[in-house]
């Protein structure tokens, strides 16, 4: 389950009921926002183009008691990005309040907080 530290953060802030996309959230900065999101109770959703280290971080995060789901997915392919938007969807109903894109290059970064 997640740890003491986390129960004391959701006493003051909480992502409780809330969804949020990371792409490349398997290493580095990523990664440490899936972190950080679940920790403060966001349901995630993450995409990395390498299966093995995916699913080596979905094991981890689900020992810690996260709610973290994932896909492979190479986010400068057209195609492989609709079919993450159709697994978010899926995964979600529909409903995505955070957006946060590194995947593109070292050089772009995007956050999004939707209503």
């Amino acid at each position: 389950m997640a740890n003491l530290e986390s129960s004391r953060r959701g006493s003051r802030w909480s992502l409780k009921g809330t969804t949020a996309l990371v792409t490349g959230g398997t290493r580095g900065i990523g990664h440490a926002v899936v972190e950080e999101l679940a920790e403060f109770g966001a349901t995630v959703y993450t995409c990395s183009r390498n299966e093995e280290k995916l699913n080596k971080c979905l094991n981890e995060w689900k020992e810690k008691g996260f709610s973290i789901y994932g896909s492979v997915c190479d986010a400068s392919s057209p195609s492989q990005r609709e079919e993450l938007i159709r697994q978010v969807t899926s995964a979600f109903n529909g409903k995505l309040n955070i957006l946060v894109s590194f995947s593109f290059s070292i050089f772009s970064f995007c956050i999004c907080i939707l209503c």
